[in-house]
C-alpha cells in the first residue's frame, strides 16, 4: 500500500486559491454535473454511504448515514455547518485545505449541502485562523460572482449561500452543539443529545456538522465512485485520512496517510523516526486528548480507527504528539492539564471543578510540594470526571494524563517524592513553592466563610412598606472580638 494524495493532490499547485486555476484542474465539475443531470439527493447520499466515509474531526461517524438522518418532509429550514475550528493541541491538518485548496472545500459543501436538502452552510473558523478565513471569503467571493452559489444556481432554480463565522477563540465550540450555540450567539456550551441535531439544531432546525477535512473528500468520492474510493483503507475505516505530526520527530508535518497503513513503516520511513537519533518514549496519536501509547504499541499499530482503538487509544483527530526520551511526561501533564482547565466552559460540575483540581494537584508536583497522596488524590479525581460530564472535554483531561500515570509511573513517583523530574533533573515550578504550606493545602488562603450570626435578616422594617424606599434586606451585625 503506497501513500496516496487524494485531498492534496493539487495542494502545491501556484494559484490554487483562484478560481480559474481550480477549474483548470476539475474544479467545481461535479458541482455543474450534479445540477445540470438533476442528480438526486438521495443519490449523493447513497454514494457517500457506499464509499464508507467516516468523519474526519474526531468521531469518526459515518458521512452518509448522519446526512441521511435528516428528515425529509418536515417544513423547517435545514442547515449545514463546516466545523472548521481546529484548536486541539497537535492538530493542524484543516488549516492547510483552507489555505491553500478553498474551493475544493466550497465544492464539497454545496453538495453537502444539497445533499441534505439545506440552502444555508456555514464555515465556522477557529478565530485565529485569519490567512484561511480570507482565502476562504476570497474563494466564496469568486464562486458567487461564477454563479456557483445564490440564487437559481445556474438556472436550476436550486438555491444555497455559504457564510462565514469565526469563533473567538473557544477551544469547546469546536463540540458541535457548542457551535451551534455560539452561532445562535448563546454562550459556547454543549447542549444534552437527545435531541441530536440532525433533528434539531440551529434555531431548532435539521443540522449537519462536517469537518473540514471530511466535506473536502466529497467532490472527489462524486466524480470517481464509491468503489474508487474504498480501494484505500480497511474494510470499517475507508480512503485516506490527514495526520498532523508534531513533537520529537525527524519530519514534521501534514501527511495525507491510506487509513490501515503500518505505523512502523510510517513513522520510521516518512517522519525518519524521532529527532536527533533519540530513544522513542511514547505518543500521543489522536491529539491531546487521547490516551498515551508506549514504543511498543504505537509500532505495532495500523493508522486506522479500529486498530488503534485495539491498542489502547483513539486515532481521534489524527493529530500525533511525538515524545523522546528527553521529555518530562509530568510537565507534559501539567501542560495538557492547564490547557483543558482553561478551556472548560464551566457548565459541567465535574470538567469545571475537576479540571482545576487536577492542574492544582500538578502544579504543587512540579512545585515540589506535593499534596499528601497526590497520586490518589489525581486518580479519584479523574474518576469523578470520566463519563459524568455533557461533552468529551472533561474525559480529554482524563485520557493523556491518566495513561502517563499508568504507563510510566516511575516518573509521577519521583517528582513526588523527590520533588524533581526523573527526566530533567529541576523543579519547574520551584518559583510556586510557599513557605509554611499546610499539609491540608487546597486553594492557598482558606475561605472564610460567612459564620452563623453574622447577618441578620429583618424583613419586618421593609416588607411591603413602599414608602420606606429602597434599603437593605440584610444588615451588617458590627464585628465579632476574636477571642
Amino acid at each position: 500500500m503506497a501513500l496516496e494524495k487524494i485531498l492534496f493532490k493539487n495542494l502545491d499547485i501556484p494559484n490554487m486559491t483562484e478560481l480559474s486555476t481550480y477549474e483548470e484542474h476539475g474544479g467545481y465539475k461535479q458541482w455543474q454535473r450534479v445540477m445540470k443531470d438533476k442528480v438526486t439527493p438521495g443519490e449523493l447520499i447513497d454514494i457517500v454511504k457506499a464509499s464508507g466515509l467516516r468523519g474526519r474531526g474526531g468521531a469518526g461517524f459515518p458521512t452518509g448515514l448522519k446526512w441521511s438522518f435528516v428528515p425529509k418532509d418536515l417544513p423547517k429550514p435545514k442547515y449545514l455547518i463546516c466545523n472548521g475550528d481546529e484548536s486541539e493541541p497537535g492538530t493542524f491538518k484543516d488549516r492547510e485545505i483552507l489555505e491553500k485548496t478553498p474551493h475544493q472545500l466550497i465544492e464539497g459543501v454545496l453538495l453537502a449541502a444539497y445533499a441534505m436538502g439545506a440552502n444555508t452552510a456555514y464555515v465556522y473558523l477557529r478565530g485565529e485562523f485569519v490567512k484561511g478565513w480570507k482565502m476562504v471569503e476570497h474563494a466564496l467571493a469568486q464562486a458567487r460572482e461564477a454563479g456557483y452559489i445564490g440564487e437559481n444556481i445556474m438556472g436550476t432554480g436550486n438555491n444555497i449561500q455559504i457564510w462565514t463565522h469565526r469563533g473567538a477563540g473557544a477551544y469547546i465550540c469546536g463540540e458541535e452543539t457548542a457551535m451551534i450555540n455560539s452561532l445562535e450567539g448563546l454562550r459556547g456550551e454543549p447542549r444534552l443529545k437527545p435531541p441530536f441535531p440532525a433533528v434539531e439544531g440551529f434555531y431548532h432546525c435539521p443540522t449537519i456538522v462536517n469537518n473540514v477535512e471530511t466535506l473536502t473528500n466529497v467532490p472527489k468520492i462524486i466524480e470517481n465512485g464509491a468503489e474508487w474510493y474504498t480501494q484505500w483503507g480497511t474494510e470499517k475505516s475507508r480512503g485516506t485520512k490527514l495526520w498532523s505530526v508534531c513533537g520529537h520527530v525527524q519530519r514534521p508535518g501534514v501527511y495525507e496517510v491510506p487509513l490501515g497503513y503500518p505505523m512502523k513503516k510510517f513513522f520510521e520511513e516518512e517522519l525518519g523516526g524521532c529527532w536527533r537519533g533519540h530513544k522513542l518514549k511514547g505518543v500521543i496519536p489522536g491529539g491531546s486528548s487521547v490516551f498515551i501509547l508506549k514504543p511498543e504499541e504505537f509500532l505495532d499499530c495500523t493508522m486506522d480507527y479500529e486498530n488503534i482503538a485495539e491498542h489502547g487509544s483513539m486515532l481521534g483527530s489524527g493529530g500525533m504528539i511525538v515524545f523522546d526520551e528527553t521529555a518530562c511526561l509530568v510537565e507534559a501533564a501539567t501542560t495538557i492539564a492547564q490547557f483543558y482547565t482553561h478551556e472548560s466552559c464551566g457548565q459541567c460540575t465535574p470538567c469545571r471543578e475537576g479540571c482545576g483540581w487536577v492542574l492544582r494537584q500538578l502544579k504543587d508536583i512540579e512545585a515540589g510540594q506535593p499534596q499528601p497522596d497526590a497520586r490518589e488524590m489525581l486518580l479519584s479525581v479523574f474518576d469523578q470526571i470520566y463519563g459524568n460530564t455533557i461533552c468529551p472535554l472533561g474525559d480529554s483531561i482524563v485520557m493523556p494524563i491518566k495513561s502517563m500515570m499508568e504507563k510510566f509511573p516511575e516518573e509521577f513517583d519521583y517528582y513526588i517524592r523527590e520533588g524533581r523530574s526523573m527526566i530533567t533533573g529541576k523543579t519547574r515550578l520551584a518559583h510556586l513553592a510557599q513557605d509554611n504550606k499546610p499539609e491540608n493545602w487546597r486553594r492557598g488562603e482558606p475561605f472564610n466563610y460567612p459564620r452563623e450570626g453574622d447577618y441578620k435578616g429583618d424583613f419586618s422594617s421593609v416588607a411591603h412598606d413602599v414608602s420606606r424606599g429602597p434599603e437593605p434586606m440584610y444588615t451588617k451585625l458590627p464585628a465579632r472580638e476574636e477571642k
